[in-house]
């Protein structure tokens, strides 16, 4: 308990110094669900380790109710994460979250429903995840990266990485850019698929009509 104490004040604390919109501890104690879900998620967790199961998932589903975030108990946060808005955030039971992470609404840190055991994602510490991003897999992405909004990670991530898309790619490390870091104008492989089908298409008809030109020719 006394763990939970000490970092429920480090995440107010966290939250105050990262949350521009945050104006004093009583507001984050009492209006910020991330912060309510966060606080349920240490006692359900405590509990989960102790062996109880019943227990711990339905302080989970009590906390989910409230706060629309849903959390497993088995998942593993460390301190100062910071859920901003959260509606819809899922963390799945083998999560493992560093330090002063921050994640935003709608983000998935799922499994593929492929794995047994280990099935979710290990984000290091200060990593930050947009509006809608999904993990999915048991993998790890590294210290300080960040994944864009509704970005879909199904790989692992370096530490100082940037990723986009659907699949997300690295477009930056560090300081140094790896890729195109336009999130407005990323190419729609689907698009571009349908191109190279089209033109596979006309080439084929030429050829087509070139062969029937020769028979054409022949008789």
């Amino acid at each position: 308990m006394i763990v939970i104490f000490g970092r429920t004040a480090y995440d107010i604390k966290s939250i105050l110094e990262r949350d521009p919109a945050a104006r004093n501890v009583f507001e984050v104690a009492l209006l910020y669900p991330g912060f309510h879900a966060v606080l349920m998620h240490r006692l359900a967790h405590m509990l989960y380790k102790c062996g109880l199961r019943f227990i711990p998932r339905l302080i989970s589903q009590i906390s989910r109710f409230f706060t629309k975030i849903e959390i497993h108990p088995g998942a593993t946060i460390g301190k100062g994460l910071l859920i901003d808005h959260g509606c819809g955030v899922v963390i799945g039971e083998t999560t493992v979250i560093g330090d002063d992470c921050t994640i935003y609404q709608g983000v998935t840190l799922g499994g593929t429903g492929k794995e047994t055991g280990k099935r979710h994602p290990t984000l290091g510490n200060n990593v930050m995840v947009g509006a809608g991003a999904k993990i999915l897999g048991p993998f790890k992405v590294g210290d300080n990266s960040k994944i864009a909004a509704n970005a879909v990670l199904l790989q692992e991530v370096e530490p100082d990485s940037t990723c986009v898309g659907v699949p997300a790619r690295v477009v930056k490390r560090g300081t140094k850019r790896v890729g195109d870091l336009d999130q407005v104008h990323i190419p729609d492989p689907v698009s571009q698929e349908l191109c190279r089908i089209g033109a596979r298409i006309d080439k084929l008809a030429a050829q087509l009509e070139m062969l029937e030109n020769n028979d054409d020719s022949e008789r």
